[in-house]
């Protein structure tokens, strides 16, 4: 059982690299590139990729230098000062109906979550080598973990000193769902929970069917970045707020960022280590890994995007990606996104395998298909299902069955 779950793991990563290597061989012009609209002055599409929130060249290189560039807006300007005229907010907000084919959950009846969330997302230039993030949620239960009360969802302050083509800083985080790579992060394969093309996350990216892009987390990463790549090395540990922290967690990213044959491509590692120590409730292990890669470009004319990615956690007593299971819990992902009308109509599928790492019932896979709209840059309607299947779903469960329906509108103003 053990030699076949071996194979089947180097037949995922065998097809990883006979994808790539196919949608490579043909040489197309990559995307026209180049936007954060207010501060810069640019349009939506000059960062994203066909749609928000997968990004392109230009929005990594946005987000490589600490959110500080400028653009159209006037400056305050002095000794030690630097900051727009005006402070940058957007009203960010995911409203969703969501039916499922079971007959006890409430999505099994069909469910309108109005809004499923609701943010006022603040940030941009802070200085000239600092800039800044803020998620603050306005829509909702604010945190309480930690017997606090706390609005803040994410935030970030990126300190960032750009050396010829290099951006070298340190980035302070804390988030409330976007895991420990939530501190810096440029792919768009679901490595960081907030960074991916489809809405069903676990069905689209193997990071997030594990949950290693995902969750509490926050700390500090140090950051190494240039056009052809990039490496993120943090100490976190997964809580959110205040906490007695007597040790921390390691997150290690590196990922390379070429254009090969006019495509726009992305292969990276990421790998989770060691162990956070509480004072109030001991050690928490925190060990997983991915490797994942994207290839965005044309074909035909046509904007396309693939993205891939396999990842998996051992399973110990106190791993947070892995507790309380027999076995490894693993998946292999594969999504490709094609744009009908470029920048306004897209259709993508994308395909999980995956292993819950349970000693029965353990094989979870999911096939998603969807279609994107975009109303306006800023406004975008996303509709999709999603299949799933494998012995877990052998028969099929009461409560949220084996089918996902789910129509989304996604606004930005």
């Amino acid at each position: 059982m053990h030699g076949l779950k071996r194979t089947k793991g180097l037949l995922c990563g065998g097809i990883m690299f006979a994808f790539l290597a196919a949608i490579m061989a043909v040489p197309q012009e990559a995307s026209a590139v180049p936007a954060f609209a207010r501060q810069t002055g640019m349009a939506c599409t000059a960062c994203h990729f066909q749609h928000y929130p997968a990004i392109n060249a230009f929005g990594r290189a946005f987000k490589q230098e600490g959110f500080t560039m400028k653009g159209a807006q006037s400056m305050v300007e002095g000794e030690y000062l630097s900051i727009p005229v005006a402070l940058n907010a957007s009203l960010v907000t995911k409203v969703r109906y969501q039916k499922t084919n079971g007959g006890t959950s409430g999505t099994d009846f069909g469910e309108l979550q109005f809004p499923d969330e609701a943010a006022l997302l603040i940030g941009g230039r802070g200085g000239e080598h600092v800039g800044f993030l803020l998620e603050f949620a306005t829509f909702g239960e604010a945190d309480t973990t930690t017997g606090e009360f706390s609005l803040f969802g994410s935030y970030k302050t990126h300190f960032n000193w750009k050396v010829n083509d290099f951006n070298l800083g340190a980035v302070l985080f804390s988030t409330d769902a976007g895991g420990a790579s939530y501190g810096f992060e440029l792919l768009n394969t679901g490595a960081q929970r907030f960074q991916r093309v489809a809405e069903d996350r676990t069905a689209s990216s193997a990071q997030q069917f594990v949950g290693l892009g995902a969750g509490p987390a926050e700390g500090i990463a140090v950051v190494a970045s240039h056009p052809l790549g990039y490496v993120n090395y943090s100490l976190w540990v997964p809580e959110h707020g205040t906490t007695a922290v007597n040790g921390f967690s390691h997150y290690l990213r590196a990922a390379a960022t070429p254009q090969i044959l006019g495509w726009d491509t992305g292969f990276g590692v990421q790998w989770f280590g060691g162990e956070s120590s509480f004072q109030d409730r001991g050690h928490i292990d925190t060990e997983g890994w991915a490797v994942d890669a994207q290839a965005q470009g044309m074909v035909l004319g046509r904007p396309l995007g693939v993205y891939l990615a396999y990842a998996q956690a051992r399973p110990t007593p106190t791993n947070v990606f892995n507790a309380g299971r027999p076995d490894d819990r693993k998946a292999f992902s594969a999504l490709a996104e094609v744009g009908v009308i470029p920048n306004m109509l897209t259709v993508f599928t994308g395909y999980v395998d995956g292993d819950t790492g349970a000693a029965t019932k353990s094989e979870d896979n999911r096939l998603l298909v969807g279609t994107t709209f975009m109303i306006a840059q800023n406004v975008e309607l996303q509709l999709s299902n999603t299949f799933f299947f494998g012995d877990r779903y052998d028969p099929k469960p009461a409560s949220g069955g084996d089918n996902l329906f789910t129509a989304m509108l996604f606004a930005a103003f």
